[in-house]
This record gives C-alpha cells, sequence and structure tokens, in this order.
C-alpha cells in the first residue's frame, strides 16, 4: 500500500508530511491486463494524492536536503538518510542518546529475564480471527482500503521455507510458524526463543529446518538477532548453531554448498559452519570492509551468496551489497571451497555496473546452468529518483563473472501490467533496497519469479515479463471483481514439493501454482498466522452487557478493528498508528496515518473525518510543522472528549467527537511550544498522558551524527503554568510513555526506551520511573526489571503492567520494585500497554504477536 511504502523511506515521509493537501495526482495505475483504466476515484484518488506528495521525486530531493540540514550540514546525501533513518522511532528510541545499542546488551537482558519469577497474571490474545483487509460494507471515500484485493493478511513475513508440502514462514518479529497443511493452518513453533526477529529459513537436505534470527532487510524497525537455530524434529526443538559469534547480527541468507558447509550471509560479513552439526564456531570467510569510524552500517553487508551446483561447494559467490554503497560493494568469489582468505572481488562482465552495486539477490538455476541477479542502485537511491533498481540480470553461462545481460529495468516491468506504471514518482524497484526476492522454478531454467514492490514472473529466461501481482487493484477496469492480488512489498520465495509458488510480503504469505501464466490465481495463507505488528492498540464498551471491541494502528496494515464478536477488519488503510476509543462505545475511535494526520469515526469505522492541526491538512498561520512518524495522542483519563495531541507544539481540544481542524479553521488549540534543539531544529512530542487541565509531554530532539546532541525530557503544566522539569534521576534517553493516576494528577509514571549506561555512555540507569508531586521529584522503580527499552506502562487496580523489548512485567503499585514477567506471552515487543475500558485489563499492543489482554490476579 502506499502508506506502507513510506514507512520505509522516512526521509520523504517525515520531511513532507505537510504536503498532503497539496499535490493531485492526475494519473492512475496501469491494469494488470495493460489496457489503461479510468482516472482514480474515491478511496483509490485519494490514496493516491497523499501517496504522490509524500513520493514525488523533487519532494524527495527536498526531504535529503532537510535532512543533510539536520545532520549539520557538509554531509553528502547518502549520511543524510543514515540520519533520516536513526531518527526512526524505532531504531532511534533504542538507541540513544548514541547511535547504536551493542548487540550485547539486549542478550544479557534476555537472558535475566529468563530467569525472573512469573506473574500469576492471566494472558488472552485478542487477535485470533482473520484480518481482512477488504472487509464489505467499511468504503469510507477518504481512509478504507476498499478495492485493493488484498484478502486476509498478517504482518510482515521476511523469510520461507518449504519441506515437500510443510511450509515455513518467518516474521519480522513474530518468531516462526510452521504449517503441514500448506497453509491452511499455522502453529507457532518459536514462543520460547530470545528473540522473535528472523532473517532467514532453509531446510537441508536431511530435512532440518535452520532458523538465522535477526531481519536483514535495512529497514529501521529490523531488530538484531541472537544466532543461527538447527531443529531435528520440525521445530520441536532447537539448538543454537555455534556460540555467540553472529549475536549481533542480521541474516540475510543461509545456503548449504553441498560439500558439508552451511553459510550465512549477514550484515556482519560471511560466515559458514559445518552441516552436521550444532557444535563449534562460525568461520568468518569474507568480512573486507575494516569499518575504522565503527559505523553500524559499513559492517560488510553480504546480502546473498550462492554455491554453484555441480562443483562440490568449490564455486561461492557472496555479495556485498550495502544500499548507499561503499568502496567494498561488489560481487566475491571464492573457486577453491569457499574458506577465510580465498575470496577475491571481481568486476562482473557485461550490462551490471560495478560501481553502482548496491543489495543484490542471487539465485541459480538447479542444474547451474544460469545465474539470475537483481541488483539496486546505491546511485538512484541518494540521488532520490522515481526508481532505485539497476536492473534484473541474467549471466546465461552460469558464470559469476558473466558476461550479464540486462533482462529488465523498471520501465520493462513496469509495462508488463505493473500498477505502478504510472504512478509520479513511484516506479517499480522504488524500494529495491527491501523489497527483493528470487526464485528459479527447479524443473525449468527460464521460469522465473522476480520480487519486488510487486511480484513478475518470466517463462522464457527474460525476454518477457508479466506482472503476476499488481501492488493493488485500484483503477483496474474489473473493479471489484478482479482477481485476488497480493499485499505489496515482497521480501521472500519459495516452492513447495508439489509445484506451488509461496511468497512473502508485508501482508504475509500468498501462494498459487507454478503453472498459472499472468495475473490472478493467488490464494492468502494469513487465517492463523498471528504475526500482526501493532504501535498502538486501545478498547471501547460494546452493547450494554457485550463484549468490548478493540482498535489498533498497524505497520502498513492500516487501521484494526477487533469487533465484540471477535471478527477483525481493517476500515483504514495504509499505515495504522496511535488511536484513541471512547471507553463507553468502541464506535467512536480517533485512528492516525503518519506525522499526526488524524482521522476519527463514530460509526464504527465505516465513515471517517479527517483532522490534524498540522500543515497541509490545517492551514492556519498557527499550523504544526512537524511530528513524528508515530505522534502520541492522549484522551483525558476522566474524559473521553478531552484531547491533547503532539507534534512540535501541544495541542488541546475539548470538543471530542465533534471536533474538527482542516483547511482554515481548527478546534485543536496551541498550548505549549516544545522549543527547539542547540542547532534550532523542533523538539518533537514522545508521549502524552492528561488528567482533567494536567497536561505532562515527554519530547525529544537533537540525535547527534555531528548534529545537535540528543536531547530529551518532560514539560508539564502541573501547578498552572507550563514548565521544563528538571530531575537528575531521569536518564536522557527516549521518553516512550506517561501514565497519570486517575486519582492524583501529581501522580505519574514514566518509560523511557534503550539501555542503561553499562552499555551506553550517558544512558543513565534504570527504565520506569515515578513521581507522586506533579514531576518535582523522582524515583527509579525499576527494581529487579532487565535492562531493555520500556515501552509503556498502565495501572490496572493496584498494579503496574509494564510493555518492553522483552514482553510484559506486573509488580504491585505498593511495592513496585519487584518485578515478574507475564508468562505465556512470547519475547516480542510491546509497544502499547493501555486500561481496558472496563478497567479489569491491561491492553498491549506487540510488535509482530497481535493484541493481548492481562488480567492481574485479584489480591
Amino acid at each position: 500500500m502506499p502508506h506502507a511504502v513510506l514507512r520505509r523511506r522516512r526521509t520523504t515521509a517525515g520531511a513532507l508530511g505537510a504536503a498532503l493537501a497539496v499535490v493531485v495526482v492526475a494519473a492512475g495505475p496501469v491494469a494488470a491486463s495493460g489496457s489503461a483504466p479510468g482516472a482514480l476515484t474515491g478511496a483509490a484518488a485519494t490514496q493516491a494524492q497523499r501517496h504522490a506528495a509524500l513520493t514525488h521525486p523533487s519532494a524527495a530531493r527536498t526531504a535529503q536536503a532537510a535532512a543533510a540540514a539536520d545532520d549539520g550540514g557538509g554531509r553528502d546525501v547518502g549520511d543524510a538518510l543514515e540520519v533520516a533513518d536513526r531518527a526512526d522511532e524505532f531504531a532511534n528510541e533504542r538507541s540513544a542518546p548514541a547511535v547504536s545499542a551493542p548487540a550485547a546488551a539486549l542478550l544479557a537482558a534476555q537472558a535475566h529475564a529468563a530467569g525472573m519469577p512469573a506473574s500469576s497474571a492471566g494472558l488472552k490474545e485478542i487477535t485470533g480471527a482473520p484480518y481482512d483487509a477488504n472487509p464489505p460494507g467499511y468504503t469510507d471515500p477518504t481512509w478504507s482500503n476498499a478495492g485493493s484485493g488484498f484478502g486476509v493478511v498478517a504482518g510482515r513475513t521476511t523469510a520461507l521455507a518449504t519441506d515437500g508440502t510443510t511450509i515455513y514462514a518467518g516474521a519480522a518479529d513474530g518468531g516462526v510458524w510452521r504449517s503441514k497443511d500448506e497453509g491452511a493452518t499455522w502453529t507457532p513453533i518459536w514462543d520460547g526463543q530470545p528473540s522473535q526477529s528472523i532473517g532467514a529459513l532453509y531446510v537441508d537436505a536431511g530435512h532440518h529446518l535452520w532458523v538465522g534470527t535477526g531481519e536483514a532487510n535495512t529497514n529501521s524497525d529490523s531488530y538484531l538477532g541472537v544466532g543461527v537455530y538447527w531443529s531435528a524434529d520440525q521445530g520441536a526443538t532447537f539448538t543454537r548453531v555455534g556460540g555467540t559469534e553472529l549475536q549481533n547480527a542480521q541474516v540475510y541468507r543461509l545456503r548449504d554448498a553441498g560439500d558439508g558447509w552451511v553459510y550465512a550471509a549477514t550484515s556482519n560479513g560471511l560466515w559458514r559452519h559445518r552441516s552436521d552439526r550444532t557444535g563449534g564456531q562460525w568461520q568468518s570467510v569474507l568480512k573486507p570492509d575494516p569499518n575504522p569510524t565503527g559505523s553500524p552500517y559499513l559492517t560488510s553487508q553480504i546480502t546473498d551468496v550462492v554455491v554453484r551446483p555441480g562443483t562440490n561447494g568449490q564455486d561461492v559467490t557472496a555479495v556485498l551489497g550495502w544500499r548507499n554503497g561503499s568502496s567494498y560493494n561488489g560481487f566475491y568469489r571464492s573457486t577453491t571451497g569457499g574458506g577465510a582468505g580465498s575470496f577475491k572481488k571481481f568486476t562482473p562482465a557485461g550490462a551490471i555496473d560495478a560501481t553502482d552495486i548496491g543489495r543484490t539477490t542471487l539465485q541459480y538455476a538447479a542444474d547451474g546452468s544460469r545465474l539470475y541477479a537483481i541488483v539496486q542502485s546505491p546511485k538512484a537511491l541518494l540521488a532520490g529518483g522515481a526508481t532505485n533498481l539497476q536492473g534484473v540480470f541474467v549471466s546465461p553461462s552460469g558464470a559469476p563473472t558473466g558476461p550479464w545481460q540486462l533482462v529488465a529495468d523498471s520501465a520493462k516491468l513496469g509495462a508488463s501490467g505493473s500498477a505502478l506504471m504510472n504512478m509520479p514518482g513511484y516506479h517499480v524497484g522504488i524500494q529495491s533496497w527491501y523489497n527483493q526476492a528470487l526464485q528459479v522454478d527447479p524443473s525449468d531454467p527460464m521460469h522465473v519469479y522476480v520480487s519486488l514492490e510487486e511480484v513478475f514472473q518470466t517463462r522464457n529466461g527474460g525476454t518477457t515479463f508479466t506482472t503476476a501481482s499488481p501492488y493493488w487493484n485500484y483503477g483496474l477496469a474489473c473493479g471489484d471483481s478482479c482477481p485476488r492480488t497480493t499485499h505489496p512489498d515482497q521480501h521472500a520465495l519459495a516452492v513447495t514439493g508439489d509445484g506451488q509458488i509461496v511468497i512473502g510480503n508485508d501482508g504475509g504469505v500468498y501462494r498459487r501454482p507454478l503453472s498459472v501464466t499472468g495475473y490472478g490465481r493467488w490464494s492468502d495463507l494469513n487465517d492463523g498466522l498471528r504475526t500482526l505488528q501493532f504501535y498502538d492498540a486501545k478498547s471501547g464498551a460494546g452493547a450494554a452487557g457485550g463484549n468490548v471491541g478493540y482498535w489498533g494502528g498497524l505497520q502498513d496494515n492500516g487501521t484494526a478493528l477487533v469487533q465484540p464478536s471477535g471478527r477483525t477488519v481493517e476500515p483504514a488503510g495504509g499505515d495504522g498508528g496511535a488511536v484513541l476509543v471512547d471507553p463507553s462505545s468502541y464506535q467512536r475511535m480517533v485512528g492516525e496515518y503518519t506525522n499526526l494526520q488524524m482521522y476519527r469515526s463514530s460509526d464504527g469505522g465505516h465513515s471517517f473525518t479527517t483532522l490534524s492541526p498540522v500543515c497541509g491538512v490545517y492551514t492556519g498561520a498557527d499550523c504544526d510543522p512537524t511530528a513524528r512518524f508515530i505522534a502520541p495522542i492522549a484522551m483525558d483519563v476522566h474524559d473521553s472528549n478531552h484531547w491533547v495531541v503532539g507534534g512540535s507544539a501541544i495541542w488541546d481540544t475539548t470538543k471530542g467527537w465533534a471536533t474538527s481542524c482542516a483547511g482554515a479553521t481548527c478546534d485543536f488549540t496551541q498550548v505549549h511550544s516544545l522549543g527547539k534543539d542547540a542547532a534550532g531544529g523542533d523538539n518533537l512530542a514522545s508521549a502524552i498522558a492528561v488528567s482533567g487541565v494536567t497536561t505532562y509531554a515527554g519530547w525529544v530532539g537533537g540525535g547527534g551524527n555531528p548534529g545537535p546532541a540528543f536531547a530529551s525530557g518532560i514539560d508539564t503544566n502541573y501547578g498552572g503554568s507550563w514548565h521544563r522539569i528538571s530531575s537528575p534521576v531521569l536518564p536522557n534517553r527516549f521518553v516512550t510513555g506517561l501514565t497519570v493516576d486517575p486519582a492524583n494528577p501529581a501522580h505519574v509514571y514514566a518509560t523511557f526506551s534503550g539501555y542503561s549506561r553499562r552499555w551506553i555512555p550517558g544512558g543513565g540507569v534504570g527504565g520506569v520511573f515515578e513521581s507522586t508531586d506533579g514531576g518535582s521529584t523522582w524515583r527509579n522503580i525499576s527494581g529487579n526489571l532487565p535492562d531493555a527499552p520500556a515501552d509503556a506502562l498502565a495501572v490496572v487496580k493496584g498494579t503496574l503492567v509494564l510493555g518492553t523489548d522483552l514482553g510484559a512485567f506486573t509488580a504491585s503499585q505498593s511495592s513496585p520494585m519487584r518485578w515478574s514477567r507475564v508468562a505465556g506471552l512470547p519475547t516480542v515487543v510491546v509497544n502499547n500497554v493501555s486500561l481496558s475500558a472496563d478497567g479489569r485489563s491491561a491492553v498491549l499492543g506487540t510488535h509482530g504477536r497481535g493484541i493481548w489482554t492481562v488480567t492481574p490476579a485479584r489480591s
């Protein structure tokens, strides 16, 4: 979806939120059949307009210039892009005030959490029903996803492997799942492991499952891995392979050489291990970039490795493919078995530009006769063009040295039926640094699937292509009767033993027979694949005496509604964000797209009204120029009509469900500016809590590298006037959550992300803090908690429920230094914790395992 794409092109989205209501798109996408559709209308037109405002090339260059300015000037655009990525909510929250956090910090925290006592709180999974991305009756002309053709969706699937007709799927932060019936049902097999972030899966000839942890898509919410694991019993048990060598890596690929070695292409170079054992260390065989400055990006990102069939493991080719380019990027080859010191960099002959090799994916035909490649262009990425794809290539002889032939570029793929062909500033391959996968039909070296934002197919080795799954069905002449497409943003491909092609993308898993030619015939396999990635989740009461309803904002999958009946639908598309829900009625809600662009509904999401104080939606002179990608919005704990939201300023309204803010008028009043950082950039709100006339607002600013140093704090109007809280107890880290006691506005809790000074210089100590005097003084109540990012907290009838990057924990409000882990919840990031509509439970929004509730035991 267009909104989802912007999630990864943060520079563009962050800098151009104000352009939303300005750019208008004249042309829509081209029909998959090749016939030009009519002009887009309704939700499709609105989404395309919003999308173009954020992706037009000239705007992208403006965004990069702005990022360069934020970087202190004097640095190239590539560095500016990295600054923008680090400023992203997920990555920066966990590393501030430094640039990156060491993997050892996460591992130490995981080990600590595993040894903690278990809580007696009750745990319930809420999002167990299929998530319908195209629900009938939800057709709001601005925000709905009606007509996209995605079907039932799940969270981001980053890896696939097959063993006959058994399918294994790895999720971005949702673990590993197994289906023994080709996707009809799924079983989680990874819940007890220390990291739910999956980068690669592989099944060897002995039917053993290998799992590489750490999503390796270089997007900013990719989590670090904790190594490679092995299972001989279809995932019933796992053993870590090797020692701690790969504990800070993200795994792009696991590849069997056929000579007793397995290779791991990782963000920390190329490694290998004996395939017949789990003991012994991994051997580092290729890590050419010395990275003297300690950059978290120039770590020898090996994006793929292949072993030529028929060479008994002797001919091994790897690609160093850091997306922004470096002098070490390129092709490396060993013809003597792939040991350390045997790889030599070479210049491929033919059509591949060796000076412009970014992320690259390689795939041999089963007999080794042909070698295919997708190559991303760092030059195009840094220039901010409409595509970042250098091309799709083939070496017809199978030799990695070439000569290589260009079989498709962005224009050729666009003309094959792509829905992106006429999208201004957004062409095929625009996200080829993030979306890449290749699969050659095991029985036909000329039959190849190429996955980027969409899925393409050639049956003649690249002479011609067809779009097998368009980005969406908007604008196609067939309308709602179009064949089902797949969710966009592809990451993985695999083939089953009975001839099905399986794809993994930002919406889960889909399949169709290899024999199908052209567009359509896709089946979604997402019923039971419970891997949704929530930023926020809240609840509201249903009909009198009935169950509650839940709303939540998702990465790439809109804003979800779990109806009181349990049915789960997507009333609003794109990226979701923070939500507000009237505790007395789930029918009334406020959702967020990105950068504080909001919409409200009073009829359960069947229709929406757009509202926002950000410039471009609100055109008043006092409009807010900027906000975080997921900006905080809060409801008064006493009054569901009193809302406070934050960008570079704090905005207040008491008109509730009648609030309007668009065009020249706005019911939000700006009540406080969060000020500037040392370079004149805006400090931005990161957390808000409201109780009557009292508001607490957490903020962040700066970021370094080498701009103004990171800074954070809490402002409040407790006592009558706005002021900045000063406390030597609070750490200089990311303020993730604020929770105010409904019974006493002076009683407030604050949570902080990141790690302590043991791991990050200047990080302070503690992640959870309490004040009983309006913020004048604070005490650290982290107690026996692991030293890990704390994300949000709720108070449930005298019990504190805390969400962290390692799951959820509880403690008594009267003795908060003794915490217990919530047993049964996978080791997943809990982004949000809120009080349930009935006040008896906490609602957890997780980044990879959906929505859960925690009900503390009665004391």
